[in-house]
């Protein structure tokens, strides 16, 4: 299996365009990983591919990971050590909810595209846009078989 077979090329563009605009509104670093499936705890396995993402390697711990596992129904939004010290406990809450609804419409796209922007809009107020900023981590949609 390969990622265009759950998004296609154009797909992919909108959602690596969305992770670009969403970024500019913050120095967070957002990050999609896409898997067909997931076996156990979707947290667990979430947090191991976080980890061997290195995506606890920014600067200000501000990495965000939204993992799928399409064929397994399972999602999960992570974000870094930098973040979970500043937000409450639910901030989460109502991403979730919003990607949850969009998948299950099979608006997958548009769903992960909203997220994202979400994301952005969110970290603006904990990691606003500083000047100069690097972009940390790659746009680009991870993917594994």
């Amino acid at each position: 299996m390969a990622l265009i077979d759950f998004l296609t090329t154009d797909e992919q563009q909108r959602i690596v365009s969305a992770i670009t605009e969403a970024e500019r509104q913050t120095s967070g670093e957002i990050c999609v990983h896409v898997t067909p499936r997931c076996w156990g705890n979707v947290m667990t396995t979430a947090q191991k591919k976080f980890n061997q993402l290195k995506l606890y390697e920014t600067e200000r711990r501000n990495a965000v990971l939204i993992f799928i596992a399409y064929k397994s129904h399972k999602f999960a939004i992570l974000g870094d050590q930098g973040i979970n010290e500043l937000v409450p406990d639910d901030f989460w809450k109502d991403t979730l909810t919003l990607l949850g609804e969009k998948l299950k419409a099979g608006e997958t796209c548009n769903g992960l595209c909203e997220t994202i922007l979400q994301i952005g809009n969110k970290l603006t107020h904990y990691f606003p846009a500083i000047k100069d900023d690097i972009n940390e981590l790659s746009n680009e949609i991870t993917y594994e078989d």
